[in-house]
């Protein structure tokens, strides 16, 4: 597959990877779909502004279109592009399977970099951006090479140990073993949202061989001592965006953050309520609405997972009250280069002076559109900020 070589000098010997969810758990899905049952209609329910979630119209309308989902046409589009599992033997004596998407060069100097996915997400939001990338190059021109890893416990990854409470500083050492197994011990770069911005955070502030970082998500506090009265009108807007996610839009990380084994045995047991919790997002966070097909595709990939439950444990060290979140972790300050993206539906997007107190802020940009799911919603506007970034401060 073009694309495919792995680096001449890498030094783990990851395995080519093909998706294929079996017949029977396509089956067995639409068995609990035709046996789902919607909720009774309630005066809640009925809202077309989502005020109180989602409505019964749309998951009545998204499960019947679940019911028809070609599974098989998006799964042979996800095999289009190179996959990989790597194994990783990490300091804690365990073995992890990493899971990951790449596009490398034949280029003796491509510059390698490190997409990272958050909640809901997964590889998929990447997906854009590489099929970006593959069109616009050939191997022997590409000027990067490109990993997408799915976060532990997610996708095709390993999931957590059992008997370790599992955080984000364990994500970025396996993901910086993974990079400097792959050959990129003398550099790479990190593009991160969501949980992936604070991952992204972690491996510039911990590990000498991520060289700057670039995110798109950086949810934090007021710093103290920051003067808001150059804020303009886009940066107004946003901090009001951000009260209201705080006020009654976080409940859901407040579940995860306190009773992750409830909702994921919750989520786990029926793929309707799978669908209702993370359409919820999907609908609520972008600035415009994506496809059905996009969030059935997100979803299904979670379902035949099964990890949606081993998914949940960044939100216990982010969320839980009473601890400090990663961007204004002072331990992870980001002396290195540090690029962030702002666009107006984030669920909380802070502006350019809360961020440059966490870190070397090299690059700014502010966008007129797009949310959180921003790779998905605005990728070539994404990259290009990355690359931005990235001709910015590669030396």
């Amino acid at each position: 597959m073009p694309f495919a070589t792995i680096p001449a000098n890498a030094t783990l010997k990851p395995s080519p990877f093909t998706v294929a969810i079996p017949d029977a758990s396509l089956e067995e899905l639409q068995v609990l779909l035709k046996h789902s049952k919607v909720a009774p209609d309630t005066y809640e329910s009925f809202h077309e502004d989502r005020r109180f979630g989602i409505t019964n119209k749309w998951i009545r309308e998204m499960k019947e279109n679940w019911r028809s989902f070609d599974w098989r046409k998006n799964e042979a589009h996800i095999n289009s592009f190179p996959h990989f599992k790597a194994p990783i033997d990490d300091d804690d004596g365990n073995q992890y399977s990493v899971h990951f998407v790449g596009l490398f060069s034949q280029k003796t100097d491509a510059i390698p970099l490190m997409l990272l996915h958050g909640w809901p997400g997964s590889f998929l939001e990447f997906l854009p951006i590489m099929d970006h990338l593959r069109t616009t190059y050939t191997p022997e021109t590409l000027p990067y090479h490109v990993i997408v890893p799915s976060m532990p416990g997610y996708t095709f990854s390993s999931p957590p140990p059992l008997d370790k409470d599992f955080r984000l500083e364990d994500v970025a050492r396996l993901f910086d073993k993974l990079a400097r197994g792959l050959g990129f011990g003398k550099g790479y770069a990190v593009q991160g949202g969501d949980v992936g911005s604070g991952v992204a955070r972690v491996m510039a502030a911990e590990h000498e061989s991520c060289v700057g970082v670039h995110i798109n998500f950086c949810i934090m506090p007021q710093p103290v001592g920051v003067d808001d009265s150059t804020l303009n009108d886009l940066d107004k807007e946003g901090l009001v965006r951000s009260a209201e996610f705080s006020r009654i839009g976080s409940a859901y990380a407040l579940e995860h953050a306190t009773k992750p084994s409830t909702i994921g045995i919750v989520l786990s047991s029926s793929p309707l309520a799978l669908l209702a919790w993370i359409g919820e997002k999907f609908l609520d966070w972008t600035d415009e609405d994506l496809p059905p097909e996009t969030i059935l595709e997100s979803v299904s990939l979670y379902w035949f997972t099964e990890t949606i439950s081993t998914s949940l444990y960044p939100y216990r060290q982010e969320f839980t009250p009473g601890n400090i979140g990663a961007h204004e972790n002072l331990q992870w300050h980001i002396n290195k280069p540090f690029g962030f993206s702002w666009f107006p539906k984030e669920i909380a997007p802070v502006p350019r002076s809360w961020a440059a107190t966490t870190g070397n802020l090299v690059f700014f940009r502010q966008h007129l559109k797009g949310g959180h799911f921003a790779a998905i919603e605005r990728p070539e506007a994404l990259w290009k900020d990355f690359e931005d970034f990235i001709t910015q401060v590669w030396v």
